[in-house]
């Protein structure tokens, strides 16, 4: 028999008693978010998301979240288009029902990477079935797969499936409270400057240039990484990965390029003291004109539309318009300006050391204040792997527990099923409590319903872990397995080469 302890955690949980729970839980009053957005378009290939009444609980606005994203795309704007109307859907629908704040910030990193995946896949299957290749589109391949020839010094007829061929960026980030989260792939940056004047990095560029470790991935999994070559041998350009030629590591679409180029987000999540910061997010077109410290630097103390401007106009003033070049700037301020910024301390190389420090679960509450008081970043959650299998590793939230009473087992499909998991505690799921589901669990990436015979554990040949076990979730249905297959380098991507 089940636990008392256990059949508390399997209980629905009322809507009023999640409510209580949201407002006892929120302290610290929540902040204003201010923000705007500046442009200048030279591709039109820039899109960006600022969306501001988001809520946890619909109907509850204690509740309310915001999302702010910067999708840079190239070789055409369908992918930057189709990411920015789906992936905050996709990233919500892969979240657990009947989580309070804190839960629900902690399964947010895993959210994203599951929203990110689907994204991608749900992009290149739409292109496969129902994309046309525009004249733009066609002469970008033509110019890549030529590059791809001189290369390697001889004609390779490259046959490429008919679709989306473009592929983007993405800049995503959700402010909750003083909590904000990020998720990127590619080269669109998203900094933060504090307090004192400490600028921090919240995301990591996914160029082949600059990143030894990616280039290291993309090779280990299949790929080529290299510059152009022309005739008599001479290199010219960034590094690239082939076929394809692009200079990104990661990113959403990119049909014309192997599945090594993944769309698995870098993801950070921090906490700010009371005093607030300013986020700056940005494409390219910022961050190759200016860095960080000139970029934070060249808009203080201007409000944030203001802001936003006077960035696009010093990277323009520096480099003038060769790319797209867009700006959102978010302020997370005290409520009413009720709270002034503390004085920093006078040794400033303490702060910095100090800026970013794990977060200790035994006196969370207590390192909370205590940085708090000073005006320290407080950093919750940093992981950059590529691997899929230890991105989507069960994260322990104390409304999803799963004991062995809970699961059915039979010799003739997988040992164990979700059969008993209610379906608004699945992670992933998008049904309201109190709705059936057909299946007995899901996929963890596009949160399908898979009958027993065809759910496939993440961990299913995977020698990442010698803990994981092949029974043990969370699962993928065929596709999303074939799909982290071919990240992985396990089996050929879908260009095909006659």
């Amino acid at each position: 028999m089940a636990s008392g302890e256990g059949r508390r955690h399997r209980n629905l949980v009322p809507l009023a008693a999640l409510i209580n729970r949201e407002m006892r839980s929120e302290k610290m009053e929540k902040p204003t978010v201010r923000y705007g957005c500046a442009a200048q378009s030279r591709k039109g290939e820039d899109y960006f998301l600022m969306k501001t009444d988001c809520q946890r609980i619909p109907g509850n606005s204690s509740s309310t979240f915001s999302v702010f994203a910067i999708l840079d795309g190239h070789n055409g704007n369908a992918a930057a288009i189709f990411t920015r109307e789906n992936l905050l859907n996709h990233v919500l629908g892969a979240m657990p029902r009947g989580l309070g704040r804190e839960e629900w910030l902690q399964a947010l990193p895993r959210a994203l990477v599951a929203g990110f995946v689907k994204t991608d896949k749900e992009f290149q299957s739409r292109g496969t079935e129902f994309g046309e290749l525009t004249f733009s589109s066609f002469f970008f391949l033509s110019f890549n797969h030529i590059c791809y020839a001189l290369k390697l010094m001889h004609y390779i007829p490259i046959l490429i499936t008919s679709g989306e061929t473009s592929g983007t960026t993405a800049t995503f980030v959700i402010v909750d409270g003083w909590t904000v989260t990020v998720a990127s792939v590619g080269d669109s940056r998203c900094i933060l400057d504090t307090q004192g004047g400490a600028v921090s990095t919240l995301t990591v560029d996914h160029r082949l240039e600059e990143n030894v470790e990616e280039r290291e991935r993309v090779t280990a999994s299949g790929g080529e990484v290299g510059r152009l070559s022309i005739v008599g041998g001479a290199e010219i350009g960034p590094l690239r990965c082939w076929p394809g030629g692009l200079c990104l590591s990661r990113s959403i679409g990119d049909m014309d390029v192997g599945e090594f180029i993944v769309p698995i987000p870098y993801v950070k999540q921090v906490k700010l003291s009371n005093v607030g910061g300013r986020l700056i997010i940005a494409s390219d077109g910022i961050w190759d004109a200016l860095c960080s410290e000139m970029a934070a630097k060249s808009c203080r103390g201007l409000p944030a539309e203001l802001a936003a401007r006077q960035v696009v106009k010093e990277a323009l003033r520096t480099r003038g318009l060769k790319d797209d070049t867009t700006c959102i700037v978010v302020d997370i301020i005290p409520p009413d300006n009720s709270i002034q910024p503390s004085t920093p301390p006078k040794k400033q190389n303490k702060l910095r050391a100090l800026l970013f420090r794990k977060r200790s679960r035994d006196s969370v509450n207590k390192l909370s204040k205590k940085l708090s008081a000073i005006g320290i970043v407080e950093e919750l959650f940093e992981e950059g792997s590529a691997m899929l299998a230890e991105r989507l590793c069960p994260m322990l939230v104390a409304s999803v527990v799963v004991t062995l009473e809970d699961l059915a087992i039979a010799d003739c499909i997988l040992p164990f099923q979700w059969a008993s998991v209610p379906p608004h505690h699945r992670l992933g799921s998008e049904e309201c409590p109190g709705q059936p589901t057909s299946g007995l669990f899901m996929c963890a990436v596009c949160q399908v319903d898979l009958a027993p015979s065809e759910g496939i554990s993440v961990h299913a040949g995977s020698i990442f872990s010698t803990s994981s076990k092949p029974w043990q979730g969370p699962f993928l249905c065929a596709d999303c397995r074939n799909k982290k297959d071919a990240m992985e380098g396990k089996r050929p991507s879908g260009i095909k080469v006659v």
